[in-house]
């Protein structure tokens, strides 16, 4: 059974778009504040630090944070062959920046709908590009897992989107269960956890309520404790639980959001 590391994504601030108008070194402060010991950050919230790795590094040993995993997407959705090679340019560029942090992952985001044409042929590309860019990975020693999302024209939301994903990709990429999507897209927590177990690398723990509105963790339809009890036993599961949180609450106070979930697990023995 994995011994359990609590971390915290930066969404939590990206989602506020231009309201926001602080930077990398704030999230790293109010994410360490919070009571958390890792973090997540992504393409669209790293910042100056972007190129800078060594700095991006000494900042959070300075704050007491670990790098759990680098997350990115694209505006092709994975699903353009004709953007395949930019998309697995950039790959190579954040698993690059990734080797430089023991241990820390690359996530690419939910495969979505771009274009007219067939889904089967969508499924096709994005296994494609996930699975070449596992292979940039494991050149660099750095492991690569699909993020799954339940967003506006996601390829990835019900079980049967899962399935047909999982199916055509190789057994060394990765998958980032995420409780308040697997929970939108109507699927039963146990069976589609239970079903790719394997895969597991991390979680991102984040909670619905029974109309998929989202809630404050512990507040909605997520069994917490019953994910994260199902996950410690996954094969491969890093013991990473990375908090993520997308409800009202947080778009009028971030910070305050993050710290009473940091409360939540804690109350739960976490």
């Amino acid at each position: 059974m994995s011994e359990l590391h609590i971390g915290c994504q930066t969404f939590t601030w990206e989602m506020l778009g231009k309201a926001w108008t602080g930077g990398p070194d704030d999230l790293v402060r109010a994410i360490a504040a919070g009571g958390y010991s890792g973090i997540e950050i992504t393409d669209t919230m790293i910042g100056d630090y972007a190129g800078k790795p060594g700095a991006f590094a000494r900042t959070l040993t300075d704050a007491g944070l670990s790098l759990v995993s680098f997350a990115f997407g694209s505006s092709s959705g994975f699903t353009l062959p004709d953007r395949l090679a930019p998309d697995l340019d950039t790959a190579r560029r954040w698993v690059d920046f990734a080797a430089h942090f023991p241990g820390a992952l690359v996530s690419m985001g939910s495969a979505t709908v771009v274009s007219s044409g067939a889904r089967a042929d969508k499924f096709e590309v994005a296994a494609e590009c996930y699975n070449r860019a596992a292979e940039i990975g494991r050149a660099a020693g750095v492991a690569v897992a699909v993020h799954p999302s339940s967003h506006h024209n996601t390829l990835l939301f019900t079980r049967e989107d899962y399935d047909a994903l999982f199916v055509r990709l190789d057994p060394e990429v990765g998958w980032v269960p995420d409780t308040g999507h697997i929970l939108r897209g109507g699927q039963r927590m146990d069976d589609t956890l239970a079903a790719f177990r394997d895969r597991i690398r991390y979680v991102h723990l984040k909670d619905v309520d029974a109309k998929g509105i989202w809630a404050m963790l512990g507040a909605g339809a997520c069994d917490v404790r019953g994910v994260i009890e199902t996950v410690r036993d996954a094969p491969r599961f890093n013991g990473w639980i990375v908090v993520e949180e997308e409800s009202d609450a947080a778009g009028q106070d971030p910070a305050a959001a993050v710290r009473a979930n940091r409360e939540t697990l804690r109350a739960l023995g976490y």
